[in-house]
């Protein structure tokens, strides 16, 4: 067999392998077909099932949430948008001083109905003609929406309640810590003081006078120390004014004034922005600084969480007040013997602790609350200084400059 003719068998033979081993390696023409059922118009079903159930699911949650909604008291649209409802009727009129003072001065703030007149200032909310009324309160940006306050109070200690106020309200600054009591050792310094200056005055009267005169002047001094013993048994406070005053930290008469004007315009602030209705705002006659007093329930009525809440913020403004220009307060003593009978009106029992907690969330809370209004609280002060009427203080409160 010639070369070439082995060659071509040699080429046929390998192109015949070659083949062969094409055809093993090709798949089946059934592995590449489409799966019965698993065509195009089955997967867009399949899809579009998926995005009803999720539809379904999505309106049931939203029909779910706005019967709840209802349920609590929010007014909720038919979309559903709470929020679109709210801010549709919020947009604030900003009326001048004078037109606000129109409104208060038709408003019954005294002798009348704590309700009926929450109900009329919260409509004026609702119609944008007030904006700062209730405005510590409400969640929503109309009274209609302020089912849950944002007066929650929570713990606070004294180093929390001075590192949130830049170290300004303290126990002592509040006197609340007792730092600026009198001690039980100046009791007892001044009572051997009176003790032994009375037995030293009478010896001395004794060897100085004559024998008759002398004796009854003993006698006399002898009963300095019984009068003494006797009137810190019955009234310790006289003794313990007696002593604070003998400290030379009194103020003169244009000083206690100013301080009198702060405390009150704080508690006037405060008691606005946390909604609490007017009872009675006067002139007193003694310091020629008018005072405002706001209902706090009626005889052995109940008071709830919410109203504790606002009640803690009040009672402790004038005293934060104070401190934000004196550095320590002097007139809050009545503000914290009248919280302590709020306490006592609670629906839930408040115990010691937690009672101090609100007294120290109070104060935290009126201090933040009077920073951040602190130029309408410096022009309440002035209206207060000036024995400005209610309706004027309230004018300048909501009134835009």
């Amino acid at each position: 067999m010639s070369f070439v003719r082995r060659a071509c068998i040699l080429v046929s033979a390998t192109l015949l392998c070659l083949g062969c081993s094409s055809s093993a390696f090709t798949p089946p023409a059934t592995s590449l077909a489409r799966p019965s059922g698993f065509g195009t118009s089955a997967l867009f079903s399949t899809t579009q099932s998926e995005v009803e159930r999720l539809r379904a699911a999505a309106k049931a949650a939203r029909e779910e949430y706005e019967k709840l909604s209802r349920e609590m008291g929010k007014e909720v649209a038919s979309s559903g948008d709470m929020q679109a409802t709210a801010t549709a009727a919020v947009e604030s009129k900003e009326l001048s001083v004078d037109e606000v003072k129109a409104l208060a001065a038709s408003i019954e703030f005294t002798g009348g109905d704590a309700a009926s007149q929450s109900e009329k200032l919260d409509g004026l909310v609702d119609s944008g003609d007030l904006s700062l009324w209730k405005s510590a309160v409400r969640r929503g940006p109309t009274s209609s929406t302020s089912n849950m306050s944002l007066l929650v109070p929570f713990p606070v200690t004294l180093e929390t309640l001075e590192r949130r106020s830049d170290g300004k309200v303290t126990g002592e600054s509040l006197g609340i810590g007792g730092e600026g009591d009198v001690k039980f050792e100046e009791f007892q310094d001044l009572t051997v003081a009176v003790v032994l200056g009375s037995t030293l005055m009478g010896i001395l009267s004794l060897a100085v006078l004559p024998e008759n005169i002398g004796a009854t002047v003993t006698y006399l001094f002898a009963l300095i120390p019984v009068g003494f013993i006797g009137i810190g048994s019955t009234s310790p406070g006289i003794i313990a004014a007696a002593i604070k005053g003998s400290r030379g930290d009194s103020e003169d008469a244009e000083q206690q004034r100013e301080r009198i004007c702060r405390h009150e315009a704080g508690h006037f602030l405060c008691g606005w922005l946390c909604g609490l209705p007017i009872k009675s705002y006067n002139v007193n006659d003694d310091t020629g600084v008018a005072c405002v007093e706001f209902h706090t329930g009626g005889a052995g009525q109940e008071l709830s969480d919410e109203e504790i809440a606002s009640l803690s913020v009040v009672a402790m403004s004038g005293s934060v007040a104070e401190i934000l220009n004196f550095d320590v307060a002097k007139g809050g003593e009545n503000d914290l013997l009248e919280l302590q009978n709020c306490f006592r009106k609670s629906k839930e029992f408040i115990g010691a602790a937690k009672q101090q907690d609100l007294t120290r969330w109070g104060a935290l809370t009126s201090y933040n609350l009077l920073k951040s209004n602190a130029q309408k609280y410096e022009k309440l002060v002035d209206a207060f200084k000036q024995r400005k009427s209610l309706s004027d203080c309230v004018a300048l409160l909501e009134g835009s400059a």
